[in-house]
């Protein structure tokens, strides 16, 4: 039997909008139970709660225009007969998901980052294993429409960082957030190597297109939402979702963004938790950059142009997470004639025990043949040296 606080989230979650300051203060002030009653009508809410929930909306400084419960109340009233939270915490668990809610211990703390606008609960479809702390996530995100350069800059940037145990973050959207969400799950080396949050529920694969990459997705990472399964997305979803992105995440890229783009909502939103901003350049001709370029004239964003740098920005001291899973960021000088390939195999190659030909083959996601040319040209550049009957990544000081 589910407990009652989790039904509670549960079915507050179909009544109320994300982001509902109105149904957010209400839970902080009343409880979920005590809030579901009132805001089902079960129970009349009196002066004092009215009088607690605008004193909560005032410190939080959403308070404006607050003229009480009773436009809320209406709102909420037609979705009222809709609620069986114990159907949809049911149509999770088949999904081989769940609702989690603050007071569960695989909750993300990050999210708690949000104040008021921390979400009622989050319905996960994917392995259950701990999400990542924020210092250990990137959120990369960009334009749907995404060029062919914005696609190698993304595929670069997220498989890099995935080999570097970060994980992914993005919206499961068309152009760079599937772009991604694709390198991430083939140069991923964490538990959860990439994490698409949703705009609809977690049962909908959306965008349809996208079916087949959220389905390994959720096979391989996880899937997150706050609205309940069965929900479609709307602008409003979208946006909202866009906040959940930037508090998982430890810093935000945005590798292509139009003058308005939703990216730049999730950078503002990174920018107002003080997680550091990253932004790649572009063509001064390209549309698709003029997001990026804005933000960097406008100081918001520091600018990124690979993996290594982007890890600075996530660990400013250092790269001490990619020292914890056995490699380590490659200096800027190091990357100086190498094509993508070998970029692949020197992310690959362990600092400490030697890895055979074969291993690093599986590794880099390269051909043996195409690993073994590389080998050569590594080792000529001193970058690689052969060690125990395999390889390794030279280091700087020999």
């Amino acid at each position: 039997m589910q407990d009652k606080q989790r039904v509670a989230r549960a079915a507050l979650s179909r009544l109320m909008e994300p982001s509902d300051t109105a149904g957010l203060a209400l839970v902080s002030v009343a409880g979920p139970e005590t809030a579901l009653a009132v805001a089902t009508g079960q129970t009349p809410g009196d002066a004092g709660l009215e009088r607690e929930v605008a004193r909560c909306l005032e410190e939080e400084g959403v308070g404006g225009g607050w003229t009480g419960l009773g436009p809320a109340l209406r709102r909420w009233a037609p979705r009222v007969a809709d609620l069986a939270p114990e159907r949809d915490l049911d149509t999770a668990a088949r999904l081989g998901g769940r609702y989690l809610v603050p007071e569960d211990e695989l909750w993300p703390e990050a999210l708690n980052d949000l104040g008021l606008m921390t979400p009622l609960g989050l319905w996960w479809r994917g392995a259950e294993t701990p999400l990542p702390q924020a210092r250990s996530c990137v959120a990369v995100v960009g334009s749907r429409d995404s060029t062919s350069y914005g696609a190698s800059v993304t595929g670069e940037l997220a498989h890099g960082l995935a080999q570097r145990g970060y994980s992914i973050v993005s919206g499961g959207a068309y152009g760079i957030d599937a772009h991604a969400h694709r390198a991430a799950l083939a140069g991923g080396t964490s538990a959860l190597p990439t994490i698409a949050v949703m705009a609809c529920g977690v049962d909908r694969y959306y965008p349809a297109g996208n079916e087949d990459l959220l389905r390994t997705v959720a096979a391989q990472g996880a899937l997150l939402a706050e609205v309940p399964p069965g929900s479609s997305p709307t602008r409003w979803r979208f946006l909202q979702r866009n906040r959940l992105i930037a508090a998982l995440a430890g810093a935000t890229v945005v590798v292509e963004a139009r003058w308005r783009s939703g990216a730049l909502n999730t950078a503002h939103h990174a920018d107002s938790l003080s997680r550091p901003v990253g932004a790649v350049p572009g063509s001064v001709y390209s549309a698709n950059s003029a997001g990026c370029h804005r933000l960097l004239r406008e100081g918001s964003a520091v600018c990124v142009t690979d993996a290594s740098e982007v890890a600075e920005l996530v660990s400013p001291a250092g790269s001490a997470l990619a020292d914890e899973f056995g490699g380590h960021a490659a200096r800027a000088s190091d990357h100086d004639g190498l094509n993508l390939e070998d970029l692949l195999l020197l992310d690959a190659l362990p600092v400490r025990a030697a890895s055979s030909p074969e291993k690093l083959s599986t590794v880099a996601g390269l051909d043996v043949d195409t690993v073994l040319a590389g080998l050569g040209r590594l080792q000529l550049l001193g970058l690689a040296e052969a060690s125990a009957g395999g390889w390794r990544r030279r280091k700087a000081a020999e």
